[in-house]
């Protein structure tokens, strides 16, 4: 694991349980544009208390790639928390910081 891995796993454990944030967001958190980084970091990581669930893509559309079960897991995971949904993309509201 890299220290860039390890900061974007600290801002993740950060996202408040009912709120998504997306890999640019999270990007721009610790210090990079790379937002593809971020979604490499995300789906290496293996520590559950990592609520990777909660980042998905701009547009609120979900991970294919999902590290703990697809993109189905990751919904459901999401709707437990209260998160809405149109069109199976989640709908982004005031962003979070």
């Amino acid at each position: 694991m890299t220290k860039f891995f390890d900061r974007v796993y600290e801002v993740v454990r950060k996202i408040p349980k009912g709120e998504v944030v997306t890999y640019g967001e999270v990007a721009r958190v610790v210090g990079t544009r790379d937002a593809r980084r971020v979604g490499q970091a995300l789906h290496a990581n293996r520590d559950k208390n990592v609520p990777c669930h909660r980042v998905v893509f701009a547009d609120g559309s979900l991970a294919p790639g999902y590290a703990f079960g697809g993109p189905e897991e990751q919904k459901k995971r999401l709707l437990a928390e209260g998160v809405k949904f149109r069109y199976n993309r989640v709908i982004l509201k005031e962003r979070w910081k």
